[in-house]
């Protein structure tokens, strides 16, 4: 594979893997569990995350390659905890792409009411299909415009919610202020709320991970790397929390459900009456940028498991712009299962609109398998790299307890989402699948695993 992602691709890669419609259609959701203390949810998670980054960063800096957390898990773990993280990521993967596209026929219609599901899907999927075969700059620079259209967004609505609460621009020069974010409670859930809404939080910080796939193909990747991870994880939690803060501070918590979409509503106030359409044009963005970011990974995970002789050789195949083609192909396809099943739903199931939910929500346990490889694979990369790390510029700060408080972090997130009935299924749906690959591992490919 040929080195072409620069740092700034790769900033805005890792941003935008992110940065999702969560954040712009779903943002509602998190904080009907807790309230304003959501914030606080959001720091949390963010700062674990950037935890996880920095071990990341550690063992990328002296081994920067393609798949990176399933090599390692390989390496430093198990053979069969790196087929099972390099199958988490490409079901992770697929799966979120095939809501994306189930998403987009959705968003299309806020345009023509009358235009079939299925065609923006087959659209989109083959475009990105073929973006990603051209190069992988070109993939880089795709993503790189649709973070972008993101990151400016929420910049723009955060500058122009602070002069509604300031300044009162758009309210009549009366400013808002800050009081609805304590005035009708702040843990409006108790903790068995907050710790509810502390797991959706963090399944929306999914994707950050990205930023390890990209190292095999990174310029200059040692340093591209740190300046990537440094800055990624604080722009995501200054873009997460202050849009947030923003939210819940121009409108009381408790009456979200009833103003739609914030963002649309926060720039319709200062008189930007082609908000919807432009909040419409950013989310389809978001839902191609998922999609791309989707191909891109899973591609690279399916060659990561072929150089390990756990998928056919062909998957290896490069074509004369170094990117793997039957992987590329293979995931686009994946993904395109998703237009298929928003077509034929309605015909099986009599309430077909919540698709999109049901089979975005079955992708959290699996995304959340690297974030624990990287943690457990760190602790053993130091004992093994104890010459490396005399002059390492980039440690893990405060290993190994920082990765044993974040495992437990973790371990009961998902305890609380097993418990929280509208999670417990895409809890039941991740183990599951994990539970038939292991099974599959065992029965295939024990003992087997070419040496890397």
């Amino acid at each position: 594979m040929k080195r072409k992602l620069s740092a700034r691709q790769m900033q805005m890669i890792a941003l935008g893997g992110t940065i999702g419609v969560g954040l712009f259609m779903g943002s509602t959701s998190t904080i009907k569990w807790t309230g304003p203390s959501v914030l606080i949810a959001y720091a949390i998670a963010g700062i674990f995350l950037y935890l996880i980054m920095r071990a990341l960063g550690e063992m990328l800096y002296v081994d920067p390659d393609t798949g990176s957390f399933s090599k390692f898990a390989t390496e430093y773990i198990h053979p069969l905890v790196g087929y099972l993280t390099a199958w988490s990521n490409i079901f992770q993967f697929v799966i979120v792409g095939m809501s994306e596209m189930i998403a987009i026929g959705g968003y299309f219609k806020f345009w023509w009411p009358g235009l079939p599901a299925w065609i923006p899907g087959i659209v989109a999927i083959t475009f990105l299909c073929l973006a990603n075969l051209i190069s992988v700059r070109m993939f880089g620079e795709l993503e790189f415009w649709f973070a972008l259209i993101k990151v400016v967004t929420i910049v723009l609505m955060i500058i122009v919610g602070l002069g509604l609460i300031v300044l009162g621009i758009g309210n009549h020069l009366h400013p808002i202020g800050i009081s609805n974010i304590w005035a009708h409670g702040f843990f409006t859930g108790g903790f068995k709320g907050f710790v509810f809404a502390l797991s959706i939080v963090l399944a929306s910080y999914q994707g950050i991970e990205l930023i390890g796939v990209t190292a095999g193909e990174a310029e200059n990747p040692q340093q591209t790397l740190v300046k990537a991870i440094r800055s990624t994880v604080f722009r995501i939690l200054i873009f997460y929390i202050g849009a947030i803060f923003v939210i819940l501070s121009i409108y009381p918590w408790n009456q979200l459900n009833n103003v739609g979409s914030p963002f649309v509503e926060t720039f319709a106030k200062v008189g930007i009456t082609s908000a919807a359409s432009i909040i419409n044009f950013v989310v389809i963005t978001a839902a191609l940028s998922g999609s791309n970011s989707g191909i891109y990974s899973a591609s690279r995970m399916s060659y990561t498991l072929a150089n390990n002789g756990q998928l056919p050789q062909r998957f290896l195949k490069l074509n004369r712009h170094g990117v793997p083609f039957y992987s590329v192909i293979s995931i686009s396809l994946g993904i395109f299962l998703g237009v298929v099943l928003d077509f034929v739903s309605p015909y099986f199931f009599k309430d077909a609109s919540n698709i999109f939910v049901m089979v975005y929500s079955s992708s959290v346990l699996p995304g959340m398998i690297p974030w624990i490889v990287i943690l457990v694979s760190q602790l053993e990369f130091r004992k093994q790299h104890k010459d490396s790390m005399a002059n390492h510029p980039f440690k893990m700060p405060l290993s190994p307890w920082s990765n044993y408080l974040t495992l437990a972090f973790l371990f009961v997130t998902l305890v609380f989402m097993f418990f929280n009935p509208e999670t417990r299924v895409s809890i039941l749906v991740g183990v599951i699948f994990l539970a038939f690959m292991t099974i599959l591992y065992f029965v295939k490919f024990h003992g087997k695993v070419k040496n890397i």
